[in-house]
């Protein structure tokens, strides 16, 4: 791979997000077009939806890729403030949506806007710059760790009263990451799991949903269309798509058999339509991403840069681990979209927002020839 000269984007992210992005695009229209046409007589739906986010998101990638990420440093509490005041508007009548018991969404005009995925972003720069100022301090306790266990825990009380769990095992898993990665003790870490993993269990118990995911994991075939229904087909989609799959459009799960498989288990339809070699680019796309990400970490020259893209790539990372091991019945069914695959409007917007982010980190770092 020829080097890039300093202060020049990162080519080879630049060119892997917007691959991920055209086939996120084709496979959202592919997957919806059936369901869209029966219910709202328009199978162009759901493309025109994340077409339009698609451009809007490339416009905010390239918007952020120039704005330095030194000054997104400054808005870090303002970020906060705000997303706090977003979760808190999605329980408000009149503003909050719900959808399928579930209120996760606020409108704004005529469109909806998740405000977790706008919290996911400020939770990363918030604590990229607090941490990054900390130094040392960081290897406290008090001051170095609980204030960010703190801060997650009010966002995952909001999060979960939505209620939304896998959300906020991500919120989770990226303070976690960046607390290790500023250099918090691990037995500082451990700490703090100590009283999350039985609140977990406790809540999982306490909500009959969950826990019927979790024991319809074990053994699908059990109530095979009750709880056991989603990882059943989403096995037979990607099964029946063998080395080359069935050819793009030429689902047979999209026929209402995995509901909404436009969402979280659209990676199933990829492996139907284009196999095992779909699959496989797709998540070769998804690890050079990440690569590159953690190499703009391990080369930016300051720290805050440094946590800034960490988080990043944490957020994306255990995206797509959780999605890909759902639809492959590797974890018992959970609400997580693939990055620039699945339909959502907020979703995309705010991934490609922190891809820009990403890009304008990789222009500061010196070009080393690779």
């Amino acid at each position: 791979m020829s080097g890039r000269k300093a202060n020049n984007v990162d080519f080879t992210l630049l060119i892997t997000v917007l691959t991920l992005l055209a086939i996120g695009v084709a496979m959202v229209f592919s997957a919806s077009s059936i369901s869209s046409f029966i219910r709202d007589n328009d199978k162009y739906q759901y493309l025109k939806s994340q077409g339009a986010f698609a451009i809007i998101g490339i416009f905010a990638m390239w918007f952020f890729s120039r704005f330095s990420y030194k000054k997104l440093g400054n808005l870090a509490l303002p970020l906060v403030i705000i997303s706090m005041i977003l979760l808190v508007l999605v329980f408000v009548p009149g503003i909050g949506v719900g959808s399928h018991g579930a209120y996760r969404w606020i409108k704004i005009g005529p469109q909806r806007i998740q405000p977790s995925e706008f919290a996911k972003f400020a939770l990363v720069v918030f604590m990229a710059k607090g941490l990054s100022n900390k130094k040392e301090k960081v290897r406290s306790f008090t001051q170095g760790v609980l204030p960010y266990i703190i801060l997650m825990g009010i966002y995952c009380v909001l999060i979960i009263l939505e209620p939304n769990k896998s959300m906020a095992i991500i919120f989770a898993a990226i303070t976690f990451t960046l607390l290790f990665a500023a250099g918090a003790k691990m037995s500082h870490l451990l700490v703090w799991l100590t009283p999350i993993i039985p609140a977990g269990i406790f809540i999982l118990i306490k909500d009959k949903y969950s826990l019927l995911r979790i024991t319809s994991y074990m053994d699908p075939w059990s109530d095979h269309l009750g709880s056991g229904y989603q990882a059943i087909q989403s096995l037979l989609a990607l099964g029946s798509g063998g080395i080359f799959g069935l050819g793009l459009g030429n689902s047979r799960q999209k026929f209402f058999y995995i509901p909404e498989p436009q969402n979280d288990f659209i990676f199933a339809i990829i492996g139907e339509e284009l196999g095992f070699i779909g699959t496989t680019t797709i998540i070769v796309l998804f690890m050079l991403l990440i690569w590159r990400g953690l190499r703009i970490s391990l080369s930016c020259p300051d720290m805050f840069g440094s946590l800034l893209a960490t988080g990043i790539v944490c957020m994306v990372a255990i995206q797509v681990a959780l999605n890909i091991a759902v639809a492959t019945v590797s974890i018992p069914t959970t609400g997580i979209s693939l990055p620039f695959i699945s339909s959502g409007g907020s979703s995309l917007l705010f991934m490609m927002i922190n891809m820009g982010v990403l890009l304008n980190i990789s222009k500061n770092i010196k070009a080393n020839g690779s």
